[in-house]
Parts: C-alpha cells; structure tokens; sequence
C-alpha cells in the first residue's frame, strides 16, 4: 500500500511540474494549431508585394519553384509578360512582380514550429514535447486511485473521448 500510494504520488508531482514547466510551449501548440486550421484560408494573413529579379526565359514551374509558389501555372502570356495569380514575371528580363499571404511574424514563426520535421534543427524539442504530452496522458491514471468514484466517472470521460478520437480519425 505504502509503495502504490509513493508511486502515485511520485506521478502527481511530476505531472504538475512538468505541467508548469510546460505552459508556455503547450500555449503555444494550442494557438498555432487552432491557427492550422484555417491555413487554406486568409484568416489572420497579411499581404505582401514582393518584386525581385529571377533568370530570364523560365517556364511557369521554374518560376514558381523560385518563388515558393507550388503548383505555379500561367494565366496567359502577353507581350512578353507572364501573368499567374497574383503576379507577374517579364520573360526577357526576369523580373517578377507579387503578392503572397503570410501570418503576421509571430504567428508564422510558431505555425513553422508546429510543422517542424528532422529539417529543423530543434525537431528533437518537439519530439520531448510529444513524449511530455503522452506523459500527461498515461499519469492521468495515478492521480485517483482506482476505486474511487472520480476514477471511475474518469474511465467513463475516456472512454467518450476515445470514441469521439476514432470519429474524427474515421470521418
């Protein structure tokens, strides 16, 4: 009984630090993937106007790889000017002219962090974040013991929560 009890104890002191410790990086996954959810929108996004002056004589995919535009198609071309959404490109010259949408600094930089892959060079933060939140998930279960009436109406919240997870995978 004594060792149960120094165990969950040990599991409830360590899920409130790491909760503290957390805060901040948790607020910021909660923002930046509420964020996410609109990103195929222009909630939020500023408009930029970019010009600069790319090789001459690029095709449409050339032009959209320089730019990092995928998907780059022209609209038509017309003496000599290339004209696609939100732009244009001066085949002669190389100049090219604009507009893309972006999250204002701040939120920009914590939706990269969000989508952060090996690439980055502090992914292995985001994986010590991941492992922190299963933390979270499994000493959920230390924090009443389990013949008590919170546990219980606890199992019953999971097992909802489980259900409702396997729904918006499934949908």
């Amino acid at each position: 009984m004594a060792s149960k009890s120094s165990s969950s104890l040990s599991m409830r002191v360590l899920h409130r630090y790491l909760g503290f410790f957390l805060a901040g990086i948790m607020t910021v996954y909660a923002i930046s993937g509420m964020l996410m959810v609109f990103r195929n929108t222009d909630f939020l996004k500023e408009t930029k106007h970019i010009e600069k002056t790319l090789a001459p004589n690029l095709s449409a995919e050339a032009v959209g790889k320089e730019i990092r535009k995928k998907n780059l198609k022209e609209d038509k071309i017309e003496d000599g000017i290339m004209y696609f959404k939100d732009g244009t490109y001066v085949i002669a010259t190389g100049s090219v002219a604009y507009e893309t949408k972006e999250l204002p600094f701040i939120l920009g930089k914590m939706e990269k962090m969000h989508k952060a892959t090996t690439d980055s060079p502090l992914y292995f933060l985001n994986l010590f974040f991941g492992a922190s939140l299963l933390f979270f998930v499994i000493s959920t279960f230390w924090m009443f013991r389990p013949n008590t009436n919170i546990f219980k109406k606890g199992l019953i919240f999971t097992l909802v929560g489980i259900v409702l997870t396997l729904i918006m995978v499934f949908i």
